[in-house]
């Protein structure tokens, strides 16, 4: 028998929950119709809570570029789970309007087209947050308010609902979650700390 030798080259795991105080016992389930079948869901997500008990991802993506008041062509991180025809608005209390088209041609982002500018200014790193309807003027609210957020990441498979660890106090590494606007942030003060 030989030597043998094998080269392998860790991967290191970056957790973003530092600090699980609280969670909802047996975990929560989350409708795979929010998700895009393939892609992650990430550790630190938030969830919100429909009126039949079933969880939904409240939906963000992070701008990689800042917004000014006439942007209709959002350039987001890839990673979100929008979807066309998604209402998607940059302030609770706003404006918010449909998706029109996603276009995922570019390697290093994603330009999420709006028919009609969201009228407000972001920096780069700001949230794009899901909206429960269209609001022309200042009435935009979340589709799902913010309840957790998950524990651990998943990778998403078709036609199926996840059971995932719902985090309800703890301390998060905003670094590596996905994008949070200071309503997301103002829905879990109290309860979840941001670092």
């Amino acid at each position: 028998m030989g030597l043998r030798i094998e080269r392998k080259q860790d991967k290191r795991v970056v957790h973003a929950c530092t600090h699980n105080l609280a969670d909802i016992p047996n975990g929560v389930t989350v409708s795979a119709a929010d998700l895009i079948a393939g892609s992650v869901l990430q550790e630190g997500t938030a969830l919100g809570k429909d009126s039949a008990g079933l969880y939904h991802v409240v939906k963000t993506a992070r701008l990689t570029e800042a917004a000014t008041t006439s942007t209709t062509v959002y350039k987001v991180e890839k990673g979100h789970h929008f979807k066309e025809g998604d209402f998607v608005m940059l302030k609770k209390g706003g404006k918010a309007y449909a998706i029109a088209s996603i276009n995922k041609a570019n390697a290093a982002y994603d330009e999420i087209t709006v028919g009609t500018t969201l009228g407000v200014t972001a920096a780069i790193g700001g949230a794009l947050m899901q909206a429960a309807a269209e609001s022309t003027g200042s009435s935009s609210a979340f589709k799902y308010q913010p309840k957790a957020m998950t524990g651990d990441s998943y990778t998403v498979e078709a036609l199926s609902n996840h059971a995932v660890v719902a985090v309800t106090i703890g301390q998060f590494k905003e670094s590596v979650i996905p994008a949070v606007g200071d309503d997301i942030k103002a829905a879990f003060a109290g309860s979840i700390v941001f670092i």
